[in-house]
């Protein structure tokens, strides 16, 4: 009897087992993904993305920070960041993409600026493109999750956003009293172009305590008559090694109190990249701002001793 049951048993057992193969060996429908990117546009790809082209050093540095760098097939040519992306195809900047060489990579996406000019070209052509282009903290917010919808990883994406958040707080908790209140002024640019309220550098700089004495309602980078920034007097200048020099000689810039302590924080080539991305490593950024604070309110700041070699290059 006992031996018959357990016959019977396995037999059922077996049978459970072998109806659930069909529903097993049945492959996943691939979801699309549809999203509006920042021109108003709705993208919808078939299917995450195998091969991606990046052209804006800060989404391709959000790419590889949620774990899919291996993904990025192509990139701008001021992307540096990680390292392993320095070995991929340059296509170009926002005015000379190279079309063939992008298409010939076959990416099942692009993603670049809503400034860049290949957009029309490109979806001429059929490709995927979704353009993207953080200004605020905000947009940086609303982009991660973007990228995160884009890869599938929007769990991720908000997890990155919250370590990226907390950390700026932390700089801003580790800066004393004297460090606090003081009036900047951020050269993005020759021009000049400054860093506004309405920026994400310039909203680092409000979390840190800092007067910015760009408006918000002059925009997020504004050029500016540099009789203003005189009449501004700001107590401290940030400004990129490659803009730094010939700023003290600027036609009344010696009166600027900034000018005349010594409190100008010139950043190197690798900082300012670090600086004008919105993207993973504003964290890092405004770790190099409170440094640059701090230094301000215990005196003349020292100026950096690596020389200037950077690539020509703008704001990206």
């Amino acid at each position: 009897m006992e031996r018959w049951m357990q016959r019977a048993i396995r037999i059922a057992v077996g049978s459970a087992l072998l109806g659930m193969l069909p529903s097993l060996a049945t492959p996943a429908v691939a979801a699309p993904i549809s999203l509006k990117d920042d021109r108003g546009h709705t993208v919808t790809l078939p299917d995450v993305p195998r091969r991606i082209v990046s052209l804006l050093p800060s989404l391709t540095e959000t790419i590889c920070e949620l774990g899919d760098c291996a993904k990025v097939v192509g990139v701008d040519r001021f992307s540096n960041f990680p390292m392993s992306v320095q070995k991929l195809p340059r296509l170009g900047g926002l005015d000379d993409t190279s079309i063939e060489a992008l298409v010939a990579l076959k990416p099942d996406v692009v993603v670049l600026g809503v400034s860049a000019r290949v957009i029309d070209r490109l979806e001429g052509l059929g490709l995927k493109v979704v353009a993207l282009e953080p200004k605020s903290m905000n947009d940086v917010q609303r982009v991660l999750g973007k990228m995160g919808q884009i890869l599938g990883k929007e769990d991720d994406a908000r997890r990155l956003w919250n370590r990226i958040d907390g950390h700026i707080a932390q700089s801003a908790a580790t800066l004393p009293p004297g460090a606090r209140g003081l009036s900047v002024y951020y050269e993005v640019d020759a021009g000049p172009y400054g860093a506004g309220t309405a920026s994400f550098m310039g909203e680092i700089l409000t979390r840190l305590g800092a007067k910015n004495i760009i408006p918000a309602e002059l925009g997020p980078f504004p050029k500016l008559n540099p009789e203003f920034i005189v009449r501004a007097d700001p107590q401290v200048i940030m400004v990129g090694q490659r803009n730094a020099a010939g700023l003290p000689q600027r036609p009344g810039w010696p009166a600027i109190r900034a000018v005349k302590n010594q409190r100008l924080c010139v950043w190197i080539p690798a900082e300012s990249d670090v600086l004008v991305r919105p993207g993973p490593r504003m964290s890092e950024a405004a770790a190099l701002m409170a440094r640059c604070l701090r230094e301000a309110a215990a005196g003349p700041v020292p100026l950096p001793t690596v020389p200037f070699n950077a690539p020509p290059g703008g704001m990206r």
